[in-house]
């Protein structure tokens, strides 16, 4: 599969052979096969990573937004009010929700919005 190798290797094997033969005639003492021809050197890394919750649900059931994306009464203020955060909140049954849209779900009825069972937070923030 001569596809998955790339080009620039095979060059710059080349030049480090090149090379190699120059520095032997100028210093006998470098034997050019006692050291590893290196096929690439890293310069620089970056790590990425993703996260998510681990919820059974990953969208707000009653604003329908991502639970990791803000709920619609964060929403215009998220841009520019960046101490105050809008959080998740558990409840006993695993179900997942903004905590300001569980909260004024919960003014008009003390059930979870998805299975009906009486709600009782487990948990809540980050």
């Amino acid at each position: 599969m001569s596809e998955d190798r790339m080009d620039l290797d095979e060059q710059r094997v080349g030049q480090d052979e090149v090379h190699d033969t120059e520095m032997s005639t100028v210093n006998e003492t470098v034997e050019p096969e006692t050291r590893p021809k290196k096929r690439f050197e890293i310069k620089k890394w970056t790590a990425v990573a993703f996260w998510s919750w681990d919820i059974a649900v990953e969208n707000c059931a009653i604003c329908r937004n991502h639970i990791m994306e803000p709920c619609i009464q964060c929403q215009p203020t998220a841009m520019t009010d960046s101490e105050t955060e809008c959080v998740a909140a558990w409840g006993v049954c695993n179900h997942a929700f903004h905590l300001h849209c569980i909260n004024k779900w919960l003014q008009t009825r003390n059930a979870c919005p998805l299975d009906n069972q009486p709600w009782q937070f487990a948990k809540y923030g980050r």
